[in-house]
């Protein structure tokens, strides 16, 4: 596997790490206390927080058991992963609260936790690399670049006024609703010796030279989302808010796309990584929106895949941004409560970080992550240089050859990009309903 175990190498200069002091003993903890040899680590010890179990629940891109067995090594105390989809996730937070510890959110998610109250906010002062994360999630904006608003961007989910407050808070405050842990920019994945030709525009998807083989996302809130950036590049339509559409304007894309599918445009739509992989590998589907790692997967099979750099230009194309963050659930308090923040703290150190980084997600905190990375892996992942050696996946499975360069480029190129992000329209119900048209038409 490739990924090495360095998770004693944030030693405090003063000699104790936190993995140590968390492993250490009562005697050894009690003896340290109280001395210059403790310095910004937990103050539970070890027999107080070994029974402790964590329960991460949400997405299976995002709530990685890899992840959560290396934080259980790291840190002393059990991490359970739960994979549930994005529906199912929002619902069990909602309905059964207390069967979950860290919730999981996406940005729009992050909302109606805080709304429906199971969430509790998080202290920014607790968080100790917060004030290392890129100001997309603390101020909206990046070298400069105002990070568009169209859906929910990760700034405007971040923050409440008081760790009780159920609305969001559009400015900087010391609560947050969740901690951004990983994010990315979508786009479309396409078999370049099946298209025929480089794809720099939505439009692709939906072009009738692609009928009967290409495919769509069928997650509502999300696949709504693809089909307008589709329809926007066509220049059929020009939405307010692709994010939050109108009534009038779902109809427009849900009848559209109740149009190429009686025409026989689409394949297939798919719901999870493996379906949008196996389509692709099999090449029944020669384009289709796509997730970054399912990209890579497909690579892995010596298949040839192309993540399209669909930059954003005169009002149109652009990624569609996503964030997911860790939440903590009302009910937590005491040394649980304590773990969390540990467990958190943990996310934000590089480990993580660098994981997801090897199948091509980011860290909002790329300084930690670099520090678990190889120079080489940096360069492809982040900076868009060739590859200076084979790039592997996360468990050490060879996925690019040297000198290969990242589709869509830098770090930066890629996220100044992002046109709008995922989202919960504010007729999410009437979406849900005409999305369900198209399925059964």
């Amino acid at each position: 596997m490739a990924v090495k175990d360095k998770s004693d190498a944030g030693k405090s200069t003063k000699g104790v790490s936190r993995r140590s002091l968390l492993k250490a003993g009562a005697a050894a903890a009690g003896a340290a206390i109280g001395t210059d040899a403790v310095t910004g680590f937990p103050t539970i010890w070890a027999q107080e927080i070994k029974d402790i179990e964590l329960r991460h629940v949400g997405v299976s891109y995002s709530v990685v058991k890899a992840i959560g067995d290396q934080a259980a090594k790291d840190l002393g105390f059990k991490v359970t992963m739960q994979n549930l989809d994005t529906s199912a996730a929002i619902n069990r937070f909602i309905t059964q609260p207390n069967s979950v510890d860290i919730a999981d959110l996406e940005g729009w998610q992050a909302k109606l936790a805080a709304k429906r109250g199971v969430i509790q906010g998080i202290s920014a002062k607790k968080i100790k690399e917060f004030d290392n994360f890129l100001p997309i999630f603390t101020k909206g904006e990046l070298d400069g670049h105002k990070i568009p608003r169209q859906g929910i961007s990760p700034y405007e989910a971040l923050y409440i006024e008081k760790p009780d407050s159920t609305d969001l808070r559009d400015g900087v405050t010391e609560w947050l609703t969740n901690v951004p842990q990983v994010y990315n920019a979508d786009s479309i994945g396409y078999r370049p010796d099946l298209v025929g030709h480089t794809v720099t525009q939505w439009k692709d998807l939906i072009d009738p030279k692609f009928k009967g083989k290409a495919a769509i996302l069928d997650v509502p809130a999300i696949g709504i989302m693809d089909a307008a950036l589709c329809f926007e590049s066509a220049g059929l339509i020009k939405y307010g808010n692709k994010g939050n559409m109108t009534k009038k304007e779902i109809d427009f894309t849900c009848d559209k796309l109740i149009e190429l599918k009686k025409a026989g445009q689409f394949r297939a739509t798919w719901t999870t990584f493996d379906q949008s992989v196996q389509l692709m590998a099999a090449g029944e589907v020669v384009i289709q929106s796509m997730w970054s790692p399912a990209v890579a997967a497909v690579r892995v099979k010596q298949v040839p895949c192309v993540y399209a750099p669909v930059n954003f230009k005169d009002g149109k194309e652009g990624y569609r941004g996503w964030c997911n963050g860790m939440g903590l659930m009302k009910h937590l308090t005491g040394k649980k409560l304590d773990a969390a923040y540990e467990y958190m703290n943990w996310y934000m150190s590089g480990w993580q970080g660098a994981f997801v980084s090897r199948y091509g997600y980011y860290s909002p905190v790329p300084s930690t992550a670099k520090k678990f990375m190889t120079p080489a892996e940096y360069t492809f992942w982040y900076e868009g240089k060739p590859a200076p050696e084979p790039v592997t996946d996360p468990y050490g499975v060879p996925m690019e050859a040297a000198g290969t360069v990242r589709d869509g480029g830098s770090f930066v190129e890629r996220v100044t990009n992002i046109s709008c992000w995922n989202t919960l329209m504010e007729e999410s119900a009437y979406m849900n309903k005409r999305w369900n048209d198209f399925k059964v038409a």
